[in-house]
């Protein structure tokens, strides 16, 4: 059985989803060899919790990407954000590294999404989307093979979840409100780490410039609520997603690290 090696870029909480998993059990065929972080604390207490006396190996708190480049890891686990993605990718595929992201925001701009997948192409390695907090991408992908589709993606969040950003005002603590709507490459421009899962919807159908996307704000409402329809000639299909928390992304990304290894693909 073919072991391989990883390294995780964005050491937050969904990191440590992923690193838990792997001292589970659940992930057999990897090793972790690596973790960087903005803050050398947070790649520091990733690493920590590799034991190498019971793992038979270490993993490396990087101070920088490029350090963490330089120990050619098989995947790249990317947790960090859209903008992390943007930097990343490129450096991390010519070095021979896939990418496993949640950032999928960062593949709104055609243009950078065309550079990826060529970059990839050209170094045999892959760009692995996982799934975050919404699923169905393989329904959208089919409909979309098989004929002309309309999609849209409407989102329910709590108004604390909009601070920090330009739509937010105190008025949303109490009232109910559309704050967003327009496509997914608007969206994500608007709230760059709030709606990747809308971007990846979009890339798995009819594309970010033509994914309508609603946001609503609900007072006093706690975690997200992501809805995703489509409609053609022959099919109309919802799927809707409500997650307390964001566990469900960095167990996608245990989930798609599965895949990658499996014999059987979901």
């Amino acid at each position: 059985m073919k072991t391989h090696t990883f390294a995780i870029a964005g050491c937050g909480k969904l990191a440590h989803i992923v690193v838990d998993a792997l001292l589970k059990d659940l992930l057999p065929n990897y090793k972790l060899i690596a973790s960087y972080s903005r803050t050398y604390e947070k790649a520091k207490e990733i690493s920590s919790k590799i034991d190498a006396s019971k793992t038979g190996y270490s993993c490396k708190a990087c101070s920088s990407f490029k350090e963490l480049l330089a120990l050619k890891p098989d995947y790249i686990v990317e947790t960090a954000s859209p903008s992390a993605f943007k930097e990343w990718v490129l450096p991390a595929l010519k070095n021979g590294s896939s990418i496993i992201t949640l950032s999928i925001g960062g593949l709104a701009d055609a243009t950078f999404y065309k550079k990826v997948a060529q970059t990839a192409l050209e170094n045999n390695t892959r760009v692995h989307l996982a799934s975050g907090a919404i699923g169905g991408f393989d329904m959208l992908r089919t409909v979309s093979l098989m004929e002309e589709s309309e999609v849209t993606f409407t989102t329910k969040k709590g108004p604390n979840s909009l601070k920090n950003t330009e739509v937010y005002d105190a008025s949303l603590q109490t009232e109910t409100r559309e704050v967003f709507k327009g496509d997914a490459k608007e969206a994500i421009a608007l709230f760059p780490t709030r709606v990747n899962v809308s971007v990846a919807a979009a890339l798995a159908s009819v594309g970010p410039e033509n994914l309508k996307v609603s946001i609503n704000s609900i007072p006093n409402f706690m975690g997200d609520d992501h809805r995703i329809e489509i409609k053609s000639q022959q099919i109309h299909a919802v799927v809707d997603v409500y997650s307390k928390t964001a566990q469900i992304a960095g167990w996608s990304v245990v989930n798609t690290m599965r895949n990658i290894v499996s014999p059987i693909v979901f």
